[in-house]
């Protein structure tokens, strides 16, 4: 090398890196892992490919349902990020799993129920006509609360609590595989199963599949509060932090809200 260019040379290398630090540009990209309620599935569908780009980190998910998940977590997976009920994250700060006063709610979501397309909708409008909707069908389905969904198991409370649980067994299929075109949409749509229900979120989002009759009446509905909280197993403490802070956003927050979620 020129002895006279030497110097400036090694300046300008100084210069750039000063400039450019480990936890800047390429170095800076994380994978951060998710393990996440699957009624989020499809807002976060359109929510996370925008931080992904602004971020330029990579989200992983792992959809579960809320009992799954935190079954799970308490057993030692490890994940960055959990998103599950907000009690269950209340219980894994408790136990060391999440980091104490990480949680974040993130949305809220109730129940409703789904039909085949182009037939009429069930009158849901009254707690005695939910009755009457459910007892008149010839069949139904929703989540099973062995799987340890949330809507499954509060559904399964509900029929005990209209007093039909005993009328209703028979007629039910009970789900654990929740994807868009699986059997929990397609038995509505081809007609085996006359009605499901599941969170509004996710019949929403299988709209070319079956059609949304509408929300459980307001005495007989019930929301599940999502929060978001850091695992202490986390080796990107900081990057979880900011996947955290982006889908708690106002921003975020009113894109979910177009997509059928509450706000906490």
């Amino acid at each position: 090398m020129n002895r006279r260019l030497a110097p400036s040379f090694f300046a300008m290398m100084v210069g750039i890196a000063w400039l450019c630090p480990a936890g800047i540009g390429i170095a800076a990209a994380a994978e951060i892992k998710c393990m996440c309620a699957g009624a989020l599935k499809p807002g976060f569908a359109t929510l996370v490919p925008d931080f992904e780009r602004t971020s330029g980190h990579k989200v992983t998910f792992v959809y579960d349902t809320v009992g799954a998940l935190t079954d799970r977590i308490r057993k030692g997976e490890d994940t960055d990020v959990a998103i599950v009920a907000g009690a269950q994250i209340d219980s894994l700060q408790q136990e060391g799993k999440i980091i104490s006063g990480s949680r974040h709610d993130v949305a809220k979501v109730g129940i409703g129920a789904y039909v085949r397309k182009g037939t009429a909708k069930p009158d849901l409008s009254s707690i005695d006509s939910l009755r009457r909707t459910l007892l008149a069908a010839k069949s139904i389905g929703y989540a099973d609360p062995a799987g340890g969904a949330a809507t499954g198991v509060y559904f399964a409370s509900l029929l005990n609590r209209l007093g039909i649980a005993a009328e209703m067994k028979s007629k039910s299929s009970l789900y654990r595989d929740f994807a868009s075109d699986g059997p929990v949409y397609t038995d509505v749509a081809n007609g085996k199963v006359e009605m499901g229900f599941l969170p509004i979120s996710e019949i929403i989002a299988a709209g070319n599949v079956v059609e949304y009759a509408g929300p459980l009446p307001p005495v007989a509905q019930s929301y599940v509060l999502y929060s978001a909280g850091i695992a202490t197993s986390s080796k990107q403490p900081e990057q979880a932090k900011a996947f955290v802070e982006f889908v708690t956003s106002a921003t975020a927050r009113a894109s979910l809200k177009d997509l059928g979620y509450d706000l906490p």
